[in-house]
């Protein structure tokens, strides 16, 4: 598989912010979101090309219980989810954050999965795949990366109209700095949502450091 990068640090995200964490970040996406953090892993050029045992290794190595299999978007390469069931099977918890475009069936039931769905200053609002909702279950984590109102009222109503009680978990990120966290908290309250206000930690402690 390409590889982009395998490095431990604070999960800056998800219901697991905090959290010392491995990351497995595979090369190549298939979208160009406007904001995206990393653009880095968006192709393979500079990847390495790894198997899976040789990731395993290098995942044992870095010595921590939680590992989150990223991008790019992971789930285009089909030995990701050999990865996560053999991650699973050593006893780790896996995560696996994907952009929602792509199928998720497949994927070990154990695994947690963070699912993007797209909002309009994305780029790619309707990227979103319908049939992966049969996937997400009361573990798993829906998250929404909010730039302005319009893309607050899209999530809003995809809430409202799709997800029907299939997980509580359902983050709701500010793109910084297009827009303040106080305004994105001040409009959750006032709208009553249940939904997790979430920043990026790894984006306070270290700025524009990749790796980190």
């Amino acid at each position: 598989m390409f590889v982009c990068e395998i490095f431990k640090s604070i999960q800056g995200e998800s219901t697991y912010a905090g959290l010392p964490c491995v990351f497995v970040r595979l090369s190549g996406c298939n979208l160009r979101c406007s904001w995206c953090d990393t653009p880095y892993a968006r192709v393979s050029d500079d990847a390495a090309d790894l198997s899976v045992d040789e990731v395993l290794g290098r995942v044992s190595e870095l010595g921590c219980p939680l590992v989150e299999i990223t991008g790019g978007e992971p789930m285009l390469q089909e030995e990701a989810m050999e990865l996560a069931s053999r991650l699973l099977s050593a006893g780790y918890t896996v995560l696996i954050e994907t952009n929602g475009s792509v199928p998720l069936r497949g994927l070990d039931e154990e695994v947690i999965k963070i699912v993007d769905v797209k909002c309009p200053s994305s780029g790619y609002a309707g990227s979103f795949l319908v049939e992966n909702l049969e996937c997400i279950g009361p573990q798993d984590e829906l998250k929404f990366v909010i730039g302005n109102r319009e893309d607050y009222e899209a999530a809003k109503g995809f809430l409202e109209e799709m997800l029907r009680g299939r997980t509580e978990k359902v983050l709701f990120a500010p793109v910084r700095p297009e827009l303040r966290p106080r305004d994105l908290a001040e409009w959750i309250l006032k709208d009553g949502l249940r939904v997790r206000l979430q920043l990026q930690l790894h984006t306070y402690i270290w700025p524009d450091e990749r790796g980190r």
